[in-house]
């Protein structure tokens, strides 16, 4: 009774091995060798085996090919009649890194409407995912802090590098707990400012908490204790960076351009630039140019272009004047 139960397992396997071979043509182990079509070897005219990996010569070792499956990147498809197999990249823009679930409204993924009973299940997908979408109250100010550097950025029309820089900079604040006492918007703006200096940028804090939603004098104070806390590598403004900017509002030409920014750049290697408004310094070139090409530059215009009084104008133009440069 024994040995017919262990010839029927037998014959059992046998059929199940047979028809795994009729399935499948080669096994799963990658290191079962065939022989490929290149019989020979072009080194030593040997006999050529390949796997699932790489073909080479059984007799010189001479390896032919690898790597026969392609294991490129896998990019994302932006055509209709393409499947899109991966999402957007990793951002620091987000507060879950750009990883959250976004429920639509209207429209299925082919843009096709959708019935109402499907809007109204969407409708409560998105009200409860909204709710369980921040996990404290941390993540939820650090969500609404990056939601105003993006707003300002955006205002400022600074580039995606500069403003994943300053909302990686507000993660470190609240990270280093700086946002105890203070408000999220006044950190935000200093994160932005903070990030436009240590990128060499010409903006101010003017400029900043123009777009802001607190005052320049709350702006400053957070930027002053990013500065001391963090230890941001910001170099000081030199009043050259401000050049093209001025140049640009007051639509200079690229003479009076190329000469005010000599005049700057000179004036920094005198060390005279060292402890005055850099824009103002900047419209003072810009006014010492422009009389030097023949074109009529008032005072009060390139003041009112670097957010300086005209006083302040006269005072470096005199100098320059008196440098001779």
């Amino acid at each position: 009774m024994g040995e017919g139960l262990a010839a029927l397992a037998g014959s059992r396997n046998t059929v199940r091995t047979m028809a795994t071979r009729d399935i499948y043509e080669n096994g799963f182990d990658e290191d079962i060798r065939t022989e490929s079509s290149a019989n020979q070897c072009p080194e030593c005219d040997g006999r050529v085996t390949t796997n699932a990996v790489e073909t080479v010569c059984e007799d010189c070792g001479l390896v032919i090919d690898e790597q026969r499956i392609d294991h490129g990147p896998e990019w994302r498809a932006y055509d209709d009649e393409e499947r899109e197999r991966t999402g957007a990249p990793l951002t620091a823009a987000r507060h879950d890194r750009g990883l959250s679930t976004e429920i639509g409204r209207g429209t299925d993924a082919k843009g096709n409407q959708i019935s109402g009973q499907k809007r109204r299940r969407l409708a409560r997908m998105r009200r409860e995912q909204t709710r369980g979408r921040w996990r404290s109250k941390s993540e939820r100010n650090l969500a609404h802090g990056l939601g105003e550097v993006r707003r300002l950025a955006s205002a400022l029309e600074l580039s995606d590098s500069v403003r994943d820089q300053a909302c990686q900079l507000f993660r470190s604040a609240q990270n280093e707990d700086l946002l105890r006492g203070r408000s999220i918007e006044a950190i935000a703006a200093a994160s932005v400012y903070g990030a436009c200096r240590c990128n060499g940028l010409s903006r101010l804090v003017d400029d900043v908490s123009e777009v802001a939603r607190v005052a320049e004098s709350r702006v400053t104070n957070a930027y002053k204790t990013l500065n001391e806390e963090l230890g941001l590598p910001a170099e000081p403004v030199s009043p050259s960076m401000f050049v093209p900017r001025l140049a640009s509002d007051l639509e200079c030409p690229d003479e009076i351009r190329q000469r005010a920014r000599m005049l700057a750049e000179q004036a920094e290697e005198r060390g005279i630039t060292t402890g005055v408004h850099p824009a103002g310094f900047a419209a003072a070139c810009l006014y010492k140019a422009g009389r030097e090409e023949g074109r009529w530059l008032t005072q009060s215009d390139v003041a009112e272009s670097g957010d300086v009084t005209s006083t302040t104008v006269r005072t470096h133009h005199e100098t320059l004047n008196e440098l001779a440069i």
